[in-house]
This record gives C-alpha cells, sequence and structure tokens, in this order.
C-alpha cells in the first residue's frame, strides 16, 4: 500500500529522526557544534554563525538519505532545515569547509 503525505510532513518525520539523536550542542566564538556526546572531537554538524554556513558530516547525510530513501541533496536541504528550527537562526548554505574533508568536522 502507498501512502502520499506532504514535503512539509516529510520534513517533520525526519525532524523528530533527528531531534532523537540527541546531539549536544558547543560553541566557540564564532561557530556552533553539533556533537553525538560531551567530550566528542568529530561533529556531525557545523554551523558558522558569522555567515549562516552550515557544514553536515557525509556520513550523517547518507545515514539520512539511506534511511529515508532520498537523494543526499534532498537530505543536506532538510538536515540544513532543521538546523534553522533548531538554533533559530538563517543556515545561508550548506557546503563543505575548505581544506576539510567530510568526514572530519572536527572542533
Amino acid at each position: 500500500m502507498k501512502y502520499l503525505i506532504k514535503e512539509s510532513q516529510f520534513d517533520k518525520v525526519i525532524f523528530k529522526y533527528l531531534d532523537n539523536q540527541d546531539f549536544v550542542v558547543v560553541g566557540n566564538s564564532n561557530s556552533l557544534f553539533f556533537i553525538n556526546s560531551e567530550g566528542d572531537e568529530k561533529a556531525q554538524i557545523r554551523y558558522n554563525e558569522y555567515d549562516g554556513f552550515c557544514y553536515i558530516n557525509y556520513d550523517l547525510k547518507r545515514e539520512i538519505s539511506s534511511f529515508f530513501s532520498i537523494d543526499i541533496s534532498d537530505s543536506e536541504k532538510i538536515i540544513g532545515k532543521w538546523v534553522e528550527y533548531v538554533l533559530e537562526m538563517e543556515v545561508t548554505n550548506i557546503g563543505i569547509p575548505g581544506g576539510i574533508s567530510t568526514n572530519s568536522l572536527y572542533l
């Protein structure tokens, strides 16, 4: 049986999934980091407060993409919307930090 759901409803399901990851948000002078637990040095998401850039670990993008059967680019967009929702700040762009691989968003 197939079900049709609106995009906003689908986003809410993914938001709930991300909420249940229980990320810890830590920050420094101009960036916020979503990490799995206290003391973790590898961030899943980094948000730059200065320019609104959001950097997402590739493993997280792939996890969302695979679990919800969506493209990687769609998972990036939805994670970006979730970051906006959680932080109540605008995400201006989603990208890969220069000189840092997608699998190593370190504090």
